[in-house]
C-alpha cells in the first residue's frame, strides 16, 4: 500500500451515463500499486484539485478501472480526463467482497446505479470461476435506463445462456424501456438462488441496502452471508483523521465491506 500518490497515465476514457465517467489507469513509471481485490478503492488524485476515494471497477493486469460520477470538484475534474494526462493514486485501501465466501452456494448480487462500479470486478471473478459457485444472480435497479452505467456490458451478460441470471429494473421507465418499473427487491422474486444456501453482495443507496438486506434476511439468507459496501465520508484512507468512523468502525480500515450481522447496528448511527 502506497502513502503517497503513483503517477498513473489515463490510457482510456469511456463516458457510462451523462454524469458518471469510466476512466482506465495504467502506471507512469516502474513503480505501480499492489494489487486490489474485487470491492477495495483508491484514493485518486487529481493534479491541482484533489483526491477522494474510488473503489475500482475493473482490475486488470496492469490497468486500473475506476467508475466516477461528477458530484464535486474532484469527481467533475476527473470525469473531464482526457487520455495522456496524469492522476495520483494510492492503495489499494480497505476490504473486499471475499467470493471465496461463496464457494459452492448460490451468488445474489444486489446493485443499486452507481454502486454497480464496485460489484463489477466481482461479477467477473463469479464468472471466471463460476465452477467453484451456484447459481449467479445479477440485480440491477436504476433511476432512469439512461442511469444504467455498462449498458452493452449488462446486456451481454443477460444473454449469457445461463451463466449469469441477470434482472434489472428502473425508477421512472422511459421511452423503449420494456423491462421491469419498481424497486430492485421485487427482482428477487425471478431471481434463481437457495436462501439456505446463498450469499448475497449489495451496494447502492443506504435506503436500497437497509430494504434489501431487509428482504434477503426474510428470505432466509443469514445475516452473515450478507456482504454491503458502506459509504461515509472518507479523507485519509488509513484510519488516522476519524472523518469515517461509524460507530466503532473506521470504513476506511475496516471497511467499506463488511457483514450484514455488523453493518445493521452501525446504520442507527446518523452521519454528521
Amino acid at each position: 500500500m502506497n502513502d503517497l500518490p503513483v503517477p498513473h497515465l489515463v490510457t482510456g476514457v469511456r463516458r457510462e451515463t451523462a454524469d458518471t465517467v469510466s476512466i482506465t489507469l495504467a502506471p507512469a513509471g516502474a513503480e505501480a500499486l499492489e494489487p486490489f481485490a474485487p470491492g477495495q478503492f483508491a484514493m485518486v488524485y487529481a493534479f491541482g484539485v484533489g483526491e477522494i476515494p474510488v473503489s475500482v471497477s475493473r482490475i486488470g493486469r496492469r490497468e486500473l478501472v475506476h467508475t466516477v460520477r461528477a458530484v464535486g470538484a474532484v469527481s467533475a475534474a476527473l470525469c473531464a480526463l482526457r487520455p495522456g494526462t496524469r492522476v495520483g493514486l494510492r492503495g489499494p485501501f480497505g476490504t473486499g467482497w471475499e467470493l471465496e465466501r461463496a464457494r459452492g452456494r448460490d451468488v445474489v448480487v444486489v446493485a443499486g446505479g452507481i454502486g454497480l462500479a464496485p460489484l463489477r470486478p466481482l461479477v467477473l471473478a463469479a464468472l471466471d470461476t463460476r465452477r467453484a459457485h451456484g447459481r449467479l444472480n445479477l440485480l440491477i435497479g436504476a433511476r432512469t435506463r439512461e442511469d444504467l452505467p455498462y449498458a452493452d456490458q449488462v446486456r451481454a451478460w443477460a444473454h449469457s445462456h445461463g451463466a449469469l441470471h441477470c434482472g434489472a429494473t428502473v425508477d421512472r421507465p422511459s421511452p423503449g424501456w420494456w423491462g421491469h418499473v419498481g424497486l430492485v427487491t421485487t427482482l428477487l422474486n425471478e431471481a434463481r438462488f437457495v436462501p439456505e444456501n446463498s450469499t448475497a453482495y449489495v451496494c447502492g443507496p443506504e435506503v436500497m441496502i437497509r430494504a434489501t438486506a431487509r428482504d434477503l434476511l426474510h428470505r432466509g439468507v443469514r445475516a452473515d452471508r450478507i456482504r454491503v459496501s458502506l459509504e461515509r465520508n472518507m479523507r485519509c484512507a488509513t484510519g488516522h483523521c476519524g472523518h469515517c468512523q461509524l460507530g466503532g468502525v473506521l470504513l476506511c480500515r475496516d471497511g467499506p465491506v463488511i457483514g450484514w450481522d455488523r453493518a445493521a447496528s452501525l446504520l442507527d448511527v446518523r452521519e454528521l
